[in-house]
């Protein structure tokens, strides 16, 4: 029988009773848009993206902190020296127990990349020191410039080489090149009787490291500079320094003013006032992308004690200096005048420095009146006054005189209470640029 060529129309699938088990399985709507698959699948991505984000953030975050952390450099020597004489250095008194006292100590360190301002290689001295007092209450600093060449007595130390120097009257500086840290702090407890909590050194090229960080420091230039040795080359008026300016500018002493290391110090806190304000201004700690390159150069420029070589410590510290109002940090000077028997030094003028010293001590704030304005009390504290009466001569001075010259006496001979004079100093929320 031959097969049918004729086509058939196709069978009808059979029929159902429109129950939902009886229909083809889909995860679409009647409609067909395809919704909850693709909102199940959105979730599903965003959640994920979500996570990873969380999880990038956190090993960043980590990252980070190890990197910042890592980048400072204890100072283990200096604290092993410090803790081995911890009978002979003084205690803190019952009004300041939460204050804290920190020396700065900006390092003219000649090796490695500081070998290109030339000097000795190897060796160092403190080309500025100022001990920084934070009250107890933080609601107010004061930043005390010792002067470089002072004439101090200086105890024994240990030396670099293993060998122990003996306790002479020298220039403060010479401390640190004889013993280093360890032996400008002993300096400068012994002279003030003033704990010292915590230390922090800063050579030139972590200056300029510093300073390019927070984009330059604004200062005003009343007449061109034109400086070889600090290689500092300026018009005059209003300008932002940056790297290697800046530290010219603070470093300048002999083509500016009258030479002296007074007036260096002047513009140095001058500096430091318009750094404050410019971090402050700028909202640079509360703002991440202005505060990661400031805590990089901070961290990579410093050596500090075991206390503060810390990326949590040091942003305590941070912390406590910000919540400080600019008009209540005040900068100074440690009263002195020319040395009795080599006016190229100085000496403290008493008793207007055992009172600054005893009121850091019981945590009381200090005040202070624009440099140049009349004097109300302490007559005779400026750079200009006479020496006070003592020998006179080719002659070195005694033991007696030497400790009154140095201060050496300070702890024991000055009360430690009663109102202080005021001093020649400046605020944080002056801007000397307003006055030129």
């Amino acid at each position: 029988m031959a097969e049918d060529d004729t086509e058939h129309p196709p069978t009808d699938p059979p029929p159902t009773n429109g129950s939902p088990q009886d229909a083809p399985p889909t995860d679409t709507p009647a409609d067909g848009s395809g919704r909850p698959r693709r909102r199940r699948r959105w979730l599903m991505i965003t959640a994920g993206a979500v996570a990873f984000l969380l999880v990038a953030t956190g090993a960043l975050l980590w990252i980070a902190y190890r990197t910042l952390d890592g980048n400072i450099r204890t100072d283990s020597a200096t604290d092993r020296l410090l803790a081995q004489l911890e009978a002979e250095r003084p205690s803190r008194t019952a009004g300041a127990q939460g204050a804290r006292n920190i020396l700065l100590i900006g390092s003219d360190d000649r090796s490695g990349a500081n070998g290109s301002y030339g000097g000795q290689a190897g060796t160092e001295r403190s080309d500025t020191t100022i001990l920084l007092h934070l009250a107890a209450d933080r609601r107010h600093a004061t930043a005390v410039s010792v002067p470089r060449d002072v004439m101090v007595t200086v105890p024994a130390c240990e030396k670099p080489d293993g060998g122990r120097s003996r306790p002479a009257l020298m220039q403060f500086n010479w401390a640190f090149e004889t013993g280093g840290a360890a032996c400008s702090i002993r300096t400068v407890e012994q002279l003030s009787g003033i704990r010292i909590d915590h230390y922090v050194i800063l050579d030139f090229s972590g200056f300029k490291t510093m300073v390019d960080a927070i984009g330059g420091v604004e200062v005003c230039v009343p007449q061109p500079i034109h400086d070889k040795d600090a290689r500092l080359d300026l018009p005059a008026g209003r300008q932002s320094l940056h790297g290697e300016q800046a530290l010219g500018y603070v470093r300048a002493r002999e083509s500016l003013g009258d030479g002296s290391d007074t007036q260096r110090m002047g513009r140095q806190q001058q500096f430091l006032a318009a750094l404050i304000r410019k971090v402050q201004s700028q909202g640079v700690l509360l703002n991440p992308a202005k505060l990661w390159p400031v805590l990089d150069a901070a961290t990579s420029s410093v050596r500090a004690d075991g206390g503060l070589s810390s990326l949590g410590a040091l942003y305590d510290l941070t912390q406590d200096l910000r919540g400080i109002p600019s008009a209540d940090v005040v900068f100074l000077t440690a009263p002195r005048r020319p040395y009795r028997y080599d006016s190229d030094r100085d000496e403290f003028v008493q008793p207007q420095t055992g009172q600054l010293f005893a009121a850091l001590r019981d945590d009381r704030p200090v005040a202070v009146r624009p440099p140049g304005s009349t004097l109300a009390r302490g007559a005779g504290t400026g750079p200009g006054a006479s020496p006070a009466a003592g020998p006179a001569g080719p002659v070195g001075p005694t033991a007696e005189v030497a400790a009154a010259v140095t201060g050496a006496a300070v702890a024991s001979a000055s009360p430690s209470a009663g109102a202080s004079p005021t001093f020649e100093g400046r605020t944080a929320d002056v801007d000397s640029c307003a006055q030129h």
